[in-house]
Order: C-alpha cells, then sequence, then structure tokens
C-alpha cells in the first residue's frame, strides 16, 4: 500500500493513513478526533484477532468446538466480540446516517463482554460534531490496515499505526500532547540504556504507556521471552489511562496491573508493596500542587522530605523506595534539578551521591519535548552497583553531555535519531559493563568520582 512521495521514494502505509484521517477531521480538534481514530482501530485489532480464533473454532465444530463460546477465546487471550460489534458488520453499516449509534453499542457490548475493558472503551462516535459521512470513511481506511499478505501479521500493524497516530496527535495537540505521550526516541533511549530483559518493570506515571510497549519490544527484538517481563503502571488521568489500556491490549501486553486513580502515585500509590527490578518513567515536571503538604513524614521520604512546592524530589524518592535490592531506574527530570537547592532539594541530591545511588546523568538536546521549553536530562540510578552483573561504580558517576545531539522534526520539535541514541548507550554500557572499552571524550563524556 506504500505510494511514492514526492522524492519518488515510498511513503510508508502509517503516513497514508494519518494524511487520509487527519483530512478526515474537518471540525474535530485534535484531543477529541485521537480517541476516535484510535477507539477505531483498537476495535478493528480485536475484531481481527476475534475472527482468527473464530475461523479456527469453525473448522474444529466437528469435534467439539464452540465457535460462540466465549471461554474458548478467554482460554487463547483473544477478547470475545459479540456479532453486532464485528467489524465486517459495522462495515456494512458505514455508509448508514446512524453509524456512529452503532459504533457506540459496539463498544459498550465489547465492554460488557470483556471485563478487562470495563470502562476503557470511547463511546464518542454518536456526537453531533461527528459527521457520519466521514465516520464511514473512517472506518473504510481502517478496514484496510492489515489486509492481503499482511493479514497474518495484522496485530503487529495495527499496533504500529496505533502507536505512530499516538505520536502523530501528540504533535497535533502541541503542549497538551506532552501530557499523554513521551517522545518515542526519549522512550527508546532510557529502554537501550537500561535493558530490561527480565522482571518487573515499573512506571508510576505512565501515560499511553510507551515505557512498557518498548520494553516489550526491546526483549522480543533481542529474542528473549516477553512472558520474562511484567508490568505495573499508575495514572492519574482516567483518559490517559484508557489509552494506555488499549495500547497495552493491541500488543497482547497483559495490563491488569495498570491502575488509575485520580489522587496519582503520592496520594494513593496503587502497588505500595511493590519492589521492581526496573523504573521507566517521564514524570511531569516542576509540579507544585502535588499535595506534599498532606505527607510531611511519609516512609518514602529516605534522603529528606521534598519541598512542597516542587515534586521532583518527591518523584525521585518515590522511584528509590519501589526499586528492589538490585533495581535500576531510568527516568526524565527537568534540568534544574541538578543544580537547585531551595527547600533542601540540594540537600537531599546530596544525599542520593552520598548513598552511591546515581550511576548516570544524560543531559538532553532542548526541544524534545512536546509539553515544556524546560530543559531535561536523563537520571539513571541503581540500588546496588557492586551486584557482580556489572563492575563496580559505586564511588563513581558518568556524566554525558548529549545536549548537540538530535535533529529537528518541524519548527518546534527534535528528535533523537538512532545513532544518537546509540552513540549515547554504547557510552553508558561500555562504562558500566565488565567488558567496556570506556574513555572520556571532551565535550561529551566524563566519569567523575563521587564523594562519600
Amino acid at each position: 500500500m506504500a505510494k511514492k512521495n514526492g522524492n519518488g521514494t515510498e511513503e510508508p502505509l502509517e503516513k497514508q493513513l494519518w494524511k487520509t484521517a487527519d483530512k478526515l477531521r474537518k471540525n474535530i480538534d485534535a484531543a477529541e478526533y485521537k480517541h476516535i481514530v484510535l477507539g477505531l482501530i483498537f476495535l478493528k485489532y480485536i475484531s481481527d484477532a476475534f475472527e482468527e480464533k473464530y475461523q479456527q473454532l469453525l473448522a474444529e465444530v466437528d469435534q467439539g468446538a464452540d465457535p460462540e463460546d466465549k471461554d474458548e477465546y478467554k482460554a487463547e487471550n483473544v477478547f470475545f466480540v459479540p456479532q453486532d460489534a464485528r467489524w465486517n458488520y459495522l462495515q456494512s453499516k458505514a455508509k448508514q446516517p446512524e453509524i456512529g449509534k452503532f459504533v457506540d453499542d459496539a463498544m459498550d457490548a465489547i465492554e460488557k463482554e470483556n471485563a478487562s475493558l470495563k470502562g476503557v472503551l470511547p463511546k464518542v462516535f454518536a456526537r453531533q460534531n461527528l459527521d457520519p459521512t466521514s465516520l464511514g470513511e473512517l472506518i473504510d481506511l481502517v478496514g484496510n490496515i492489515a489486509l492481503g499478505d499482511a493479514k497474518a501479521r495484522s496485530a503487529d500493524v495495527l499496533g504500529h499505526v496505533f502507536e505512530y497516530f499516538l505520536g502523530e496527535f501528540a504533535l497535533a495537540e502541541g503542549k497538551k500532547g506532552g501530557q499523554f505521550y513521551t517522545p518515542r526516541s526519549v522512550v527508546e533511549l532510557l529502554v537501550e540504556m537500561l535493558e530490561p530483559y527480565k522482571g518487573r518493570v515499573f512506571d508510576p506515571c505512565c501515560g499511553s504507556g510507551g515505557m512498557f510497549v518498548h520494553s516489550e519490544k526491546f526483549v522480543t527484538e533481542h529474542q528473549g521471552k516477553v512472558n520474562d517481563i511484567s508490568i505495573y503502571g499508575q495514572e492519574s488521568n482516567q483518559t490517559t489511562w484508557r489509552l494506555a489500556k488499549m495500547n497495552l491490549a493491541i500488543r497482547g501486553i497483559d495490563s491488569s496491573q495498570v491502575k488509575w486513580n485520580n489522587e496519582g502515585s503520592f496520594l494513593n500509590d496503587a502497588h505500595k508493596d511493590l519492589k521492581a527490578d526496573y523504573i521507566i518513567a517521564n514524570p511531569p515536571f516542576n509540579v507544585s500542587d502535588w499535595g506534599g503538604d498532606l505527607m510531611r513524614t511519609d516512609g518514602r521520604w529516605q534522603y529528606g522530605t521534598p519541598p512542597t512546592g516542587n515534586a521532583n524530589f518527591a518523584w525521585m524518592q518515590h522511584f528509590i523506595y519501589h526499586l528492589s535490592p538490585n533495581g535500576q531506574a531510568g527516568v526524565v527530570l527537568a534540568k534544574g534539578a541538578l543544580t537547585s537547592k531551595t527547600s533542601g532539594e540540594g540537600d537531599i541530591r546530596k544525599a542520593l551521591v552520598e548513598n552511591g545511588l546515581i550511576d548516570c546523568i544524560v543531559n538532553l538536546p532542548a526541544k524534545l519535548f512536546l509539553n515544556t521549553q524546560i530543559p531535561a536530562a536523563l537520571w539513571f540510578m541503581s540500588r546496588n552497583r557492586k551486584n557482580g552483573k556489572f563492575r563496580d561504580r559505586s564511588n563513581e558517576i558518568l556524566f554525558i553531555d548529549a545536549r548537540n545531539l538530535g535533529h529537528l522534526i518541524n519548527r518546534r520539535t527534535k528528535e533523537l535519531s538512532q545513532e544518537d541514541i546509540q552513540k549515547i548507550t554504547s557510552t553508558y554500557h561500555n562504562w558500566r559493563n565488565l567488558d567496556g572499552n570506556y574513555e572520556d571524550i571532551a565535550g561529551f563524556c566524563a566519569s567523575a568520582r563521587s564523594a562519600k
């Protein structure tokens, strides 16, 4: 389905789809439209997966199989899709003026049959500002994803399109988009540096679930077993949590431990007893109204009480509290957290260094994030820097200055290339690994002794 663009090169399927879908948007803003488009992609995914299993059961009827038995699907982790919610049924109604109601009813029916999707799916299709003709065209467009040769890998294609569209909607929404989406190149960098092969992966401010998707992708790409990692998450924005649940379901990732409550991770920690092997997170920068005045004596503040006016070091200590004895974390923080001294932040940072928790700091280029122009840095932390898996770095911290890397993808936004990610990652691994071949490079990286 790829077609030639102006340069004579082939335009990827997802770009073509995005352009067409965006043309159908008309008088709906991106923030609302994303639920319509992503909802349809999700519906197509679960319908395809159901249909595949349905046909298999149909062929086994004489052996006692029942294509309408919900338990047959549950046993294979396939969502059961009732007849009036199946894609071919909806596509047959796509040209009717009540198509919006048909889709909303389909979403309701799927939620009723699948407890794990209760309260997750969007029911926004019968709204007055959504033109039924455009919705019908959108259904036809999504219906054409993963046809023909791609049928066998339709889940992967649909997952890829879902992820691509999440990023495009985040760009279209600009500042608001950053609240549910961490740029893909930043997520890739965090995951590649941490290498989460096995164990519990936790993100207590998980947005639309990108950290989990890339952790699983990392394991698969390195021929590991996806079942070797389990994911835990929390999100305070219910709309964003719904996106995360759909994003994970479309990948076949178990999201039963991805929780929502509107109080958030500080006031209502959904995973109080969890000790994670990996924490990968991008908390909101410099949050002032995080409820710090209500928890001055909280057990998580082992390295100093964070100021009520800024949550940065509350997040840091929340992450550390949830790390297992050999756990590692890679997180994004506003760059100011490296130098701030207000309200005891300098003392907390000093305690983290003196306790040997900080492994590596990566100074990032500007303009990587959609929702803020505030410069950012990545902090890599480790509970046990003498654990034998890597060399003993307990008295050292690696500093990487990546501010000159990255390229503009539009006037406002930069991203890191694969080469940039590889350069940063290999520097860290060479410094950390037992057989590493690390050297300081002036203006780019330096290993410093940390005062104890």
